[in-house]
């Protein structure tokens, strides 16, 4: 065994560092909430990032967003382009308001021009737990890795009861096939329970989907409009 192995299986070395780390984290937490404090209840829209405007997917975002923000819901997405600038620009196409927590990349990832708030941040996990933090629904499109991730760590989050049960929509069936077919076998293996079939809704209609939307969070959250605002907002407890 070589010294840096030895160093290796010793664990941390330097706890400056960690620390160092700690207190960045703690920093882009407060930076988040700092500005996302006031964006009112939210609907996160996860989807990948490399969809073009004229690409059926980016449209579908588009229209699902803009009949989100006619409830009264903030659109809120990770900032980016694709299916995150649809949803945010079909939140501005009506009026309604649009956020995004973009992630700081090497190659420069900017935030896209529709929306009415940003928050540029570091770390992929705190990103992930600010898109979380505000939202009464998640609406999941088709993506990759990343919109995966974001949707089974809402998904645990949810059937763990560590988040309460907020609807998650996930749009296109037939992009999810192979997604749905493995939560089928999952369960016959029991190794998810009965129940957990229904934590989320597939499908490829946006008034079926908006019919979910109003059942599983405006009615289940006792949400209502606040009309005094420019916006029409709904407001409630999480």
């Amino acid at each position: 065994m070589t010294k840096l192995e030895i160093q290796f299986l010793d664990g941390p070395q330097n706890r400056w560092k960690d620390f160092k780390f700690a207190v960045s984290v703690l920093a882009e937490f407060i930076k988040g909430f700092r500005k996302l404090h006031f964006v009112g209840p939210c609907v996160t829209i996860f989807g990948s990032a490399r969809f073009k405007e004229d690409h059926k997917y980016y449209k579908q975002a588009q229209a699902i967003s803009s009949r989100i923000a006619q409830l009264g819901f903030t659109i809120m997405t990770g900032g980016g382009p694709g299916i995150m600038e649809a949803a945010n620009r079909g939140a501005k196409d009506v009026g309604g308001r649009s956020v995004g927590c973009n992630i700081i990349l090497p190659n420069e990832q900017t935030h896209n021009p529709y929306l009415d708030k940003w928050v540029n941040i570091k770390y992929f996990f705190v990103r992930k737990n600010l898109l979380i933090k505000y939202s009464y629904a998640f609406v999941v499109m088709p993506g990759g890795f990343g919109t995966m991730d974001e949707y089974f760590e809402a998904l645990t989050l949810i059937q763990t009861k560590k988040l309460n049960g907020f609807p998650i929509i996930v749009f296109d069936k037939d992009f999810h096939r192979d997604i749905i077919s493995h939560i089928n076998t999952m369960k016959a293996a029991e190794t998810i329970s009965p129940e957990d079939i229904d934590l989320c809704l597939f499908t490829d209609s946006v008034d079926e989907a908006i019919s979910y939307l109003r059942e599983k969070s405006i009615k289940k959250f006792g949400l209502a409009p606040r009309r005094k605002n420019k916006w029409w907002l709904l407001e409630g407890k999480y």
